[in-house]
């Protein structure tokens, strides 16, 4: 990585970018990618796409979500405390003394959930938080001092951790789910600019909105676009750490390399494509498998319209859903390298149906 990229890294990754409100991280993701792309459409929602190779017959997507989960405000009581609700799947469990910035029209309000003391509570009967249990406080003490900060129902608010690098081996912070994807995608238009490489086929780096909530911003670029191919990534689990059951979850570790994920959503003839890059690239993969639906866009683009032929490559990542989501630093490079490597692989023709 170059230092180039990485100054991109960590103005994405520190960017707030919550469900509904992804339009800042898309104008830095944007930046970066026009030196690397030829054309790029921004649809109504905000989802952004980096094209190269415009007009050609053949289509492929790479594709990654953009936003990140949050809270909204809820409730403002007359004495200031801000109540909330989910934006996304954002955990009550881990809100309690967490700093926060409230995103307002006059600019970001800080913020902390805040919480009882542990000598004032009954441990015994200790539970864990629900949502509305959670307060904002944001230093007023009435509603109009809120509603004077810019505050009113609706705001949404994001946590301030930032990215961070631990032992020279992880990333670490919020919302690696999944711009740590926007990143490697980009990182793929990137090396297939400064290798002078001209693909047989026009390519769409798609990075989506809305993933958070059910996969709406790749329901509607995937049936703007109708591309030939998707090859889609995202987060998945890292099962090595404590309180995950392999049984259930599968066997997977950061730092082991890319998981190819075989599913209903998933064409088969497209994985094994990429199973035959990766072996020949002497590419280490993991392989995972999910009952019905991949959980990720890779269903969206698989379902629309008429169907398209897509596949799944997902970043192994620790504490999914926390300020400190951890992926390995060899596993974003291997990624990278293997989307890269399938699009070289591709000859833009390819018709990946079972029964012809």
């Amino acid at each position: 990585m170059n230092e180039h990229s990485k100054t991109f890294l960590y103005k994405y990754l520190n960017n707030a970018s919550p469900t509904g409100f992804e339009s800042s991280g898309q104008q830095i993701w944007l930046d970066y990618l026009k030196s690397y792309t030829d054309e790029y459409i921004v649809d109504t929602y905000g989802t952004a796409v980096g094209v190269i190779g415009p007009g050609k017959d053949y289509s492929v997507v790479i594709e990654a979500h953009s936003d990140e989960i949050a809270w909204f405000v809820n409730y403002i009581s007359d004495d200031g405390y801000l109540y909330v609700r989910r934006n996304g799947g954002s955990d009550a469990l881990i809100a309690p003394s967490m700093r926060v910035h409230l995103h307002t029209k006059k600019g970001p309000v800080d913020g902390v959930f805040g919480w009882p003391a542990i000598h004032v509570r009954d441990l015994a009967k200790d539970v864990a938080p629900k949502v509305t249990d959670l307060t904002i406080d944001v230093g007023a003490a009435t509603k109009q001092e809120v509603e004077e900060m810019g505050i009113h129902v609706g705001t949404v608010a994001t946590f301030t951790d930032g990215l961070m690098e631990l032992n020279g081996r992880y990333y670490v912070g919020r919302a690696l789910d999944n711009r740590m994807g926007g990143f490697m995608i980009a990182e793929v238009a990137r090396q297939l600019k400064e290798n002078n490489v001209t693909l047989p086929f026009t390519l769409y780096v798609v990075n989506a909105v809305q993933e958070e909530i059910g996969l709406r911003g790749a329901e509607m670029i995937a049936r703007r676009l109708k591309p030939n191919l998707a090859i889609c990534t995202d987060v998945t689990h890292d099962t090595q750490s404590p309180k995950y059951d392999k049984k259930e979850q599968g066997d997977l570790k950061c730092g082991a390399g890319p998981v190819l994920c075989y599913g209903p959503a998933v064409q088969n003839n497209v994985l094994d494509f990429m199973i035959g890059v990766a072996e020949q690239q002497n590419i280490t993969f993991q392989r995972q498998a999910v009952s019905r639906s991949t959980g990720t866009d890779t269903d969206a683009f698989a379902y629309a319209t008429e169907g398209i032929a897509s596949a799944l490559i997902s970043l192994p990542l620790k504490y999914m859903h926390t300020t400190v989501e951890t992926v390995h630093m060899d596993d974003v490079q291997s990624v990278i390298r293997l989307m890269y490597e399938t699009l070289l692989a591709l000859k833009g023709g390819e018709d990946f149906r079972y029964i012809k």
